[in-house]
């Protein structure tokens, strides 16, 4: 019927697994980016110690400005406290004359620092950006480092096969009715020709897979999630953000378990399958 399990699972996983797609489409171009050595720019010392004085410049170019206001604006005012109003016609139009170039004046100064600040916030930006990518630069030279540098290789070389894979299941229509792992030491069984219990072991290997895989992925949505509520949340919309985290946590989790499946051992898979339809 339609408040059968498999009818509320379907529509829920349509959603959740459009989000996960999305998020792994997001982790597989940002984690190789993050880690990888490749697409690290040269930066050096010269660079930065240039940029950090370009922006002590446009500093010190934006006090002195602010400081011709403030003169400008004391002088005025101690003429307006020391001399009497201008009496006659002429004196009024004089006056009158002064203040309006003089407010002129002030104020392309005044758009000039207005300039200055937004160049200064860019040049800042920039500066610590420079920073944060010589910090990447000195930790991709570390052991750890390395090893993240090689697992991004891996794994963008793993997303390509993936996509490769996945487009061939669709146009052809096939399903794949063994898991990954069993697979892949069947594989390395029948190419090293050692004695090995391929089901015992592709058991484990698969539910630890499994857990790695719910851990990682829960724990990246959250992460990403956290920071776009970050981004947009007020007092206002506080119980608004919390409810739709709640929802987005229930469909991912829905949808975790229905992709899972396929890195399951057969019997496994089936028993999921059984209880949450034939989907």
């Amino acid at each position: 019927g339609i408040l059968s399990i498999e009818q509320l699972i379907s529509r829920v996983g349509v959603i959740g697994v459009t989000l996960m797609a999305l998020l792994s489409g997001f982790g597989a171009v940002n984690c190789p980016y993050t880690y990888m050595s490749y697409f690290l720019r040269n930066v050096t010392d010269a660079d930065i110690l240039a940029l950090e004085r370009r922006l002590l410049q446009t500093m010190d170019m934006i006090v002195s400005k602010k400081k011709r206001i403030a003169v400008a604006h004391r002088t005025m005012f101690q003429r307006g406290e020391v001399h009497n109003k201008p009496s006659g016609f002429w004196g009024m139009i004089k006056s009158v004359t002064t203040s309006v170039a003089g407010s002129e004046n002030l104020s392309l100064i005044q758009q000039e620092v207005d300039a200055l600040e937004e160049l200064s916030r860019q040049l800042f930006l920039e500066t610590a950006d420079l920073h944060a990518t010589k910090e990447r630069i000195e930790y991709s030279k570390t052991f750890q480092g390395k090893y993240f540098n090689f697992l991004g290789y891996f794994f963008s070389i793993y997303c390509v096969w993936k996509i490769f894979m996945a487009t061939i299941n669709i146009v052809f229509d096939r399903v794949g009715k063994t898991d990954p792992v069993t697979r892949g030491i069947e594989i390395t069984v029948n190419y090293l020709g050692i004695q090995f219990d391929v089901k015992f072991w592709s058991q484990h290997i698969s539910f630890i897979l499994v857990g790695i895989i719910i851990v990682t992925s829960i724990r990246g949505l959250l992460i990403t999630l956290t920071k776009f509520f970050y981004a947009i949340s007020s007092s206002k919309s506080s119980n608004v953000i919390v409810l739709l985290l709640a929802q987005i946590m229930g469909m991912y989790f829905v949808s975790s378990v229905l992709l899972i499946r396929m890195s399951m051992p057969l019997e496994y898979r089936t028993i999921i399958t059984e209880v949450l339809g034939e989907l």
